[in-house]
Formats: C-alpha cells, sequence, structure tokens
C-alpha cells in the first residue's frame, strides 16, 4: 500500500531558467486542515530521506498531533520520490536539470495553495529539512508562523561546501559513474561516499569514546561499513543532484533580517558541518523579539537531530515545537 501522494507540478519552471518537465512532488499528510486553513504543520525532508523519516514523531499526544494539527511531509526533488534522476522520463540520469533550495519551496507553497493551507503554524526540518524550513520563512513569510531549523543552517557555508566535494569526488573516482551515464550502478564510489560522509556525520567525542557502541555497532569498522551499505543502496545521480541542491542554498544576511516567524534557532552542538558557530552568526540576524537560541545539546554530531534516533536529543527537540506552538 502506498503511503504517500504525488502533486503534479507540470513542466515546473526552475530558478536557472531550466524547466523540470513533467515534475511531481510527492508528499504524505496527517490529520485534517481546519476551516480556517490555519492549523498546517510542514516538514521537507532532508538529504537521503524521506517523508517516512518523520513518521515516528507524529501521533496523539505528541507535538506532531494529528488530532490537532494538519501536518503535511514533502520530499524534496531528487530523493527518487518526487522527480528524479532515477526516473524523470525525458531528464533522466544526467540529464536532471540543476534544482534550488528556492524551487523546491515553491513547488511546496503551490502544494500548500492546492491543499487549502492559509498558513503553516511551524515549518521545520532537520538538516536540508532546515535549509528548506528558512528559506520558507523567507520566500513567504506571511504563510510561516513559527520557523525551527534543526542542525541546519540557512545557507551552504564555505567549510560545508568543501566537505560536499570531498563526499562527492570519492563518488566521482570510480570510473563506472561515466560522467553519470552508467549502466550498472557505481558501487565502489557510493561506498566511497559513504565512508567518506561517516567521518563528518558525527563528532569527535563519539568516535573518541565508542559511542557508535550505543548504536550497535562493535567496531568502527563495522559502523563504516554499515555506510558504506546504506549509500550503496542509492542512485548515485538522485545523491548529487541532492547534494547540488544543497549546496546552492543562499539566503543571505539581509534575508534573514525580514523574517517574521517566531523561531526558535537549534544548531547540533558538535555538528562538524552545519556548524554552530555558523547558525550564530545567522541567528544574530534574526529581527529583534523573534528568536531565541537554543543549540541541540548532543554528542552525536550533526546525526543529533535525525527524527527520533536519539531520546534525549528527541525530546530537547519535541519540547522547542511545543514551545513554538504553544501546547
Amino acid at each position: 500500500m502506498q503511503d504517500h501522494q504525488q502533486f503534479l507540478l507540470g513542466d515546473f519552471p526552475l530558478q536557472n531558467g531550466e524547466v523540470l518537465q513533467q515534475a511531481s512532488l510527492a508528499y504524505a499528510t496527517f490529520g485534517e486542515l481546519n476551516e480556517q486553513g490555519d492549523n498546517a504543520i510542514l516538514i521537507p525532508s532532508y538529504y537521503t530521506g524521506s517523508h517516512r523519516n518523520y513518521f515516528k514523531l507524529i501521533g496523539p499526544g505528541k507535538a506532531l498531533d494529528p488530532t490537532r494539527y494538519f501536518i503535511v511531509l514533502s520530499n524534496m526533488f531528487g530523493n527518487g520520490l518526487s522527480s528524479s534522476p532515477s526516473h524523470s522520463g525525458p531528464q533522466h540520469g544526467a540529464d536532471f536539470p540543476t534544482v534550488t533550495v528556492k524551487d523546491n519551496v515553491r513547488a511546496q507553497y503551490q502544494l500548500s495553495q492546492a491543499l487549502g493551507i492559509n498558513s503553516f503554524a511551524l515549518v521545520s526540518g532537520w538538516s536540508m529539512g532546515a535549509m528548506q524550513a528558512w528559506q520558507w520563512a523567507v520566500s513567504y513569510p506571511g504563510h510561516v508562523r513559527a520557523l525551527l531549523p534543526i542542525c541546519g543552517t540557512a545557507r551552504c557555508w564555505p567549510l560545508n561546501h568543501v566537505f560536499l566535494e570531498g563526499v562527492k569526488a570519492a563518488l566521482l573516482a570510480d570510473g563506472k559513474f561515466n560522467r553519470g551515464r552508467y549502466e550498472t550502478p557505481p558501487l565502489t564510489g557510493l561506498a566511497a561516499f559513504g565512508r567518506n560522509y561517516a567521518g563528518w556525520a558525527y563528532s569527535a567525542e563519539f568516535f573518541r569514546d565508542g559511542l557508535y557502541k550505543q548504536l550497535g555497532f562493535e567496531s568502527l569498522e563495522a559502523l563504516l561499513l554499515n555506510w558504506e551499505q546504506s549509500h550503496q543502496s542509492w542512485d548515485a545521480n538522485d545523491l548529487l543532484a541532492m547534494l547540488k541542491t544543497w549546496q546552492g542554498g543562499e539566503v543571505s544576511f539581509d534575508d534573514i533580517g525580514k523574517v517574521t516567524a517566531k523561531t526558535i534557532v537549534m544548531p547540533g552542538s558538535t555538528d562538524q558541518y552545519f556548524t554552530v558557530e555558523e547558525a550564530g552568526l545567522e541567528f544574530e540576524q534574526l529581527p529583534v523579539g523573534i528568536g531565541v537560541w537554543l543549540p541541540l545539546e548532543s554528542p552525536f554530531g550533526h546525526c543529533a537531530g535525525a527524527p527520533g534516533r536519539f531520546a534525549a536529543e528527541s525530546e530537547q527537540v519535541e519540547r522547542a515545537m511545543r514551545e513554538l506552538l504553544g501546547s
């Protein structure tokens, strides 16, 4: 049984002047929209994630309570469910156009209008979901009443960009990749991508103190093999399409200064690429009185904010959501 729907966008003009042909946006909803159209919550997906990753956060009595709110989970272009290189007809594979964060948010806005949503009580997301949440607050300020970016910044800062260049290079070095026109999956490159990524995903403390054992891994090598295998399940062009979207995140300080939503900025205290320092520089640009600085305290690096993955961290996120929703 399919757990999501497709919103058909037709030929969708992109920020760079190209067109995403026969575009579709995959999404799922929980709960019912009220007559005023203002009890909606939006959670966009993250890199290598989908709407399914947020199911565990939704339920009666939780901050994301479907008996009170109309919860919309959207999927980024490139994630294999929305329009992606792996299944986009004439724009298949290496011919898939460049899609920006702003493009994703504009598509989500069109979905929200089709669903009858007048404003969102909250827009939140982890990692690239946080980048989309920031873009929402900038592009459609009148439609976002509260904003919670988790372990993610409004733009892709230089360190973040270089980190992504490293994992990308590991994938491109596989001769089977063939500039995106591969006949069989470039499994060696995908494994190298995952192994490279693992070193950035957590914190120095996580590795030094053997916290990976709490996740069921007996050794560092077992953890690395898991990262290899999980990325080998992805289509290489899908990974690169989303990575390009990530690197194009471009919300400026001036943009942040125009945000009107009540905001809690929640960077990961030990995040190695969406750094707490750079999140702080962005926080300082918010208009006086609308923002709260609330780092997610954790030794789990960027992964601290992964939805429902760690109990103590999930409790911090839950409290922040409740504060913004007034529940």
